[in-house]
């Protein structure tokens, strides 16, 4: 039995069509499933706890196979959502727009081929997921977020603080995306609010300290991101050959640049060659900790909740049982 759960309004309808797609192929295979859909922000973490509670409370042999039809928020919901990962197998389908789990794993193109390997998936590959503790808040939370939220989130691609979150936390409430999506243009709503999100940004300090003590101090930073994969923000290879089975988390942080140099150094980063910049630098550890001089957006794979001028990062090795 497969549980299905379809983010229906993902890339503008994306998910919705996907599923009207392959939902014949399912049919016409016998595969035993029950399908779900999301109405909302945050509901797909409701959906999985929901399934959590009811199944695998109820035998303890049993393993929970889910199959995801959404973007990366979607996954990061879901994640929020399991109660025992050892218990939990995750297909995933994608039909966002940013999509950097399934580029990561170099995922077929074809929802057909992607469904395909996950049926025939007999033996799950394990991989690294990030965990994020919000160790000071601010109290401000997204526009995406009116209720109570969790103080730690696991993550399954990036979480960062700073300049990137901020631009998630924007384009996540703005209509223009959904506008662009539905013509395939999606990306251009991130551009657009990045470089705003860069004229404005004000100087702020950080300190990043590492799991052996080691600290580094930014006097002035635009964002540290703490990597599982590759990719994040649509594409961008900010920790290229960042492997998701070795317990540690690849850490990009980009400190005192000028913003102009920013601008020469982000389309390098799609290349993964935007490391040759002074002022960009990247590290690797189990466990990071970083304290802004002021509260700022925090993102779980592009996913925001609230402001923090204090977080713990932290990478879980081999946790997230996929069907691959």
């Amino acid at each position: 039995m497969y549980y299905i759960i379809v983010n229906p309004a993902s890339k503008s309808g994306r998910g919705a069509r996907i599923w009207s797609a392959i939902q014949p192929v399912l049919e016409k295979k016998d595969i035993e499933y029950k399908v779900f859909f999301s109405a909302r922000a945050g509901h797909v973490i409701k959906l999985v706890r929901d399934l959590c509670t009811s199944l695998l409370a109820k035998d303890m042999e049993m393993i929970l196979k889910l199959i995801l039809l959404g973007g990366d928020g979607t996954l990061n919901e879901a994640l929020q959502g399991i109660s025992d990962f050892s218990r939990v197998q995750i297909g995933y389908i994608p039909t966002g727009s940013s999509n950097d789990m399934a580029r990561d794993l170099k995922l077929p193109k074809s929802p057909d081929e992607v469904l395909e390997r996950i049926l025939s998936c007999r033996t799950p590959s394990l991989m690294d997921i990030g965990c994020l503790t919000y160790e000071q808040t601010s109290g401000e939370l997204s526009r995406q977020h009116d209720e109570e939220v969790a103080l730690r989130r696991y993550f399954a691609v990036s979480s960062g603080i700073g300049f990137d979150a901020a631009v998630c936390e924007e384009a996540l409430a703005s209509g223009f995306k959904k506008i662009l999506n539905k013509i395939g243009l999606g990306k251009l709503t991130y551009l657009s609010i990045a470089l705003r999100q860069l004229i404005k940004a004000p100087k702020i300090t950080c300190s990043i300290t590492l799991e052996d003590g080691k600290q580094i101090c930014l006097p002035k930073f635009l964002f540290v991101a703490g990597m599982i994969h590759s990719y994040e923000g649509g594409g961008f290879q900010f920790c290229p050959g960042a492997d998701s089975h070795d317990g540690l988390l690849d850490v990009c942080a980009v400190g005192d640049i000028p913003k102009w140099l920013v601008l020469l150094a982000l389309p390098t980063a799609f290349t993964g060659d935007h490391y040759r910049f002074k002022g960009i630098d990247r590290y690797q550890a189990r466990l990071i900790h970083l304290e802004t001089s002021t509260p700022l957006w925090v993102h779980t794979d592009g996913e925001v909740t609230m402001k923090s001028s204090s977080v713990t990062m932290s990478c879980q090795r081999n946790r997230l049982q996929f069907l691959l």
